[in-house]
């Protein structure tokens, strides 16, 4: 009995690991676009189902589809509705795996093994190495299910065993747990849909009794959702909650139905082929249950909103303020330019801010802010200067044109003060990783360094938003003075490498982080220049 379970262990394990090359290869193949692809999706449910239902199949993991939309949402990359549109979608991509193990393979697993590695090993591209790479997992996939299969063939001689498993047929509460848990522990859905259709192979399971394992299969697969939202904001543990309740719903719709629904799949799936039939079932259940929810997702949303109260609180990809309708009349469109693009400074400023402040003390949650939402300001960035651009085309007067340029300049500006605020990010994490450790001088040197940079950049977009000169002029001065007090820090810290006071490692780390915040600086004085009209 032992070498069986070890044999079924080890055949879950093979059908992982080959899951996993399959995927990695299919995502090296299609190119790193696939979350921009998703970035870039329209505000239509039914494009953002088929884009979720695209990348899956893609990635041939719905987990890795659900923890990128989730982490898109919590950046404000995505609205909650568009989030769960990819999510539905999802649903279906990660059907492609069941339908891929449904085909008789069993005597074809060496030649894919074999075509599969020598592929990856002379083709010259690419790829090609990838597409040997996707050949070969599926191939390692395919001896996993073999090897599953033949190590839960003697269950069917225990009456007990037998008995446990039937009563899924007519107790499918009992099935949807099971499925759950299931998934819930081996964190693969995919895999969980495998297991069920080697089982199903040796005749220990009919239809009726895998479709409820089925449908808490889909169940436990929310979990990955439910853990990748635990620390995001308030938009993003909805969109784990839709996803829960979606599956939960449609399961208890689908459990209602069940006699229907398996003659369904019956009627589409050729007879006697039962493996076949279990990744019918579990592409008609998803296909079907996003059909019923695609025409209720607006009262839907309302209703996850309701349950999970709260501000939200995601940034917003999309510019606030700029509205093409008023470019019609630059006075008005630039004043809502300025506006955006004051924004965009603020929210540069605050990724610079949390930097600075994990470096001080650190604290991996404003880190991965940082990291998440900088792509927000290089967003702004190009739909401003769009924007401004089109701006260009009409008359405007010389003061007019003349903030119109400053603006562009601006842009430009804010952008790099946001990826300094990025750099930092990383610094403050490489950092605390590699244990670096300032002398108590340096930090203090920094501490002030950063809030005079903070202060500096405050008032020189204080000056852009009221077009103050008084204020561009103390903005400038603020920065003047950060390069000064820049230069004394280096200074002191060439004194205290020489006395051995500091740490070498640590002095170089310094060195890098004098010269960020003083681009911080200089950025923050370009925009001071440009209010004043000096630039």
């Amino acid at each position: 009995m032992l070498v069986y379970f070890l044999g079924f262990l080890g055949g879950i394990a093979l059908f992982m690991y080959g899951m996993q090359l399959m995927g990695d290869g299919l995502q090296k193949a299609a190119g790193a676009k696939l979350q921009k692809i998703l970035e870039a999706m329209t505000g239509v449910l039914a494009m953002g189902v088929l884009l979720g239902a695209v990348v899956t199949a893609v990635l041939q993991a719905s987990g890795a589809t659900t923890v990128m939309t989730v982490g898109l949402v919590n950046a404000g990359l995505l609205t909650l509705k568009q989030g769960f549109g990819i999510i539905m979608g999802a649903n279906i991509g990660t059907t492609m795996t069941a339908q891929l193990i449904a085909f008789k393979l069993s005597d074809y697993i060496t030649v894919l093994l074999f075509a599969g590695f020598l592929t990856q090993l002379l083709a010259k591209r690419r790829r090609g190495k990838y597409l040997g790479q996707v050949v070969l997992g599926f191939g390692i996939l395919m001896l996993g299910m073999d090897m599953m299969g033949k190590a839960v063939m003697p269950l069917r001689d225990y009456p007990g065993f037998v008995d446990f498993i039937s009563h899924f047929s007519s107790n499918p509460l009992l099935g949807i747990c099971v499925g759950t848990i299931m998934t819930v522990l081996i964190q693969s859905s995919s895999a969980t849909i495998g297991i069920l259709i080697a089982m199903a192979g040796q005749g220990l399971i009919p239809l009726e009794g895998a479709i409820p394992v089925l449908l808490g299969d889909n169940i436990g697969t929310c979990v990955t959702a439910v853990l990748a939202s635990l620390r995001a904001n308030i938009t993003a543990k909805r969109v784990a909650v839709a996803h829960v309740m979606f599956n939960v719903i449609g399961s208890l719709i689908f459990v209602t139905f069940m006699h229907w629904f398996v003659q369904i799949v019956m009627y589409v799936s050729p007879p006697q082929d039962i493996a076949r039939q279990i990744a019918n079932a579990h592409s008609a259940f998803n296909i079907i249950n996003t059909l019923l929810f695609m025409p209720f997702v607006n009262p839907f949303i309302k209703l996850v909103e309701r349950l999970v109260p709260g501000k939200d609180d995601s940034v917003s990809l999309r510019p606030v303020y700029l509205d093409k309708a008023m470019l019609s009349t630059p006075s008005i469109a630039m004043s809502l330019a300025v506006k955006e693009v004051v924004r965009m400074g603020n929210l540069a400023r605050k990724d610079v801010r949390l930097g600075m402040e994990a470096i001080h003390a650190y604290d991996a949650e404003k880190i991965k802010y940082v990291l998440e939402h900088e792509p927000v300001v290089d967003t702004l960035e190009r739909d401003i200067t769009d924007y401004l651009t089109e701006m260009s085309s009409t008359e405007m007067s010389e003061a007019l044109s003349a903030r119109h340029t400053g603006l562009l300049h601006a842009c430009n500006d804010i952008e790099r003060i946001g990826d300094h605020g990025e750099t930092l990010a990383k610094k403050a994490r490489m950092i605390f990783e590699d244990e670096v450790r300032f002398s108590e001088e340096a930090r203090q040197e920094l501490l002030q360094l950063s809030e005079m940079v903070l202060r500096a950049s405050g008032r020189a977009l204080e000056a852009l938003e009221k077009n103050d000169k008084e204020i561009a002029a103390d903005a400038v001065r603020l920065c003047r003075e950060v390069k000064h007090y820049q230069k004394e820090i280096r200074k002191n810290h060439i004194v205290r490498l020489n006395e051995h006071r500091c740490d070498p490692v640590a002095g170089f780390v310094m060195l890098e982080l004098l010269i960020n915040m003083k681009r911080v600086s200089d950025h923050s004085k370009n925009i001071g220049q440009l209010v004043q009209g000096t630039f």
